[in-house]
């Protein structure tokens, strides 16, 4: 009886393991990023506001969006150029909002893509030029910078809303400027 037992668990033991070994592991196809998830790593939505300038008479108007006349008066005076009974048009700026998605393991000086959108009545982004935009996390700490001419996305989408290819994020080992990156957008000068 003892035998019959014992004879019937090895075969049981041996088809297990023929079977287990005849087999591949069903963890093969997976990779470790797609199965763990490490607490704290995760990618970071960034956002900015700032001013597209060079728009060829489309962009903000004084009536519907009063803070890009501000903006460009305190950038100016910033800049030393005193605008305080200057009359400023601002047909040719743009207030917009950037935002951004920051990779969890993206390296000081990389390119990532931001969405530049207008926020006031500006018709287009087209032809005009991005400043230097710090891009913030939600903890209010700058994490990359955007500069350089929106590019429309192909497709029927409105021009309000623009990609640009080159913001780089910050940190002790980067040059806080950004460069041209391929990206199948057009440019739009």
């Amino acid at each position: 009886m003892r035998s019959r037992i014992l004879a019937r668990f090895l075969v049981v033991v041996m088809a297990v393991v023929a079977t287990t070994w005849m087999s591949p592991p069903a963890f093969a196809g997976s990779r470790i990023k797609d199965i763990v998830q490490f607490e704290g790593v995760r990618e970071n939505k960034l956002v900015g506001y700032g001013l597209v300038v060079g728009l060829a008479g489309t962009g903000d108007s004084l009536r519907n969006a009063p803070m890009t006349k501000q903006s460009l008066e305190s950038m100016l005076e910033r800049l030393g150029v005193n605008t305080r009974d200057a009359t400023i048009d601002t047909k040719n700026v743009a207030a917009v909002m950037v935002t951004a998605s920051l990779p969890a393991f993206a390296a000081a000086g990389s390119h990532i893509d931001v969405t530049v959108s207008a926020m006031g009545d500006a018709k287009s982004l087209l032809g005009g030029t991005l400043l230097v935009t710090p891009l913030m996390g939600a903890d209010g700490e700058a994490y990359a910078v955007a500069q350089g001419s929106p590019a429309a996305p192909p497709g029927p989408r409105s021009a309000r809303a623009c990609r640009h290819p080159a913001a780089s994020p910050t940190g002790p080992a980067s040059s806080a400027r950004s460069g041209s990156s391929s990206t199948p957008w057009p440019t739009c000068a």
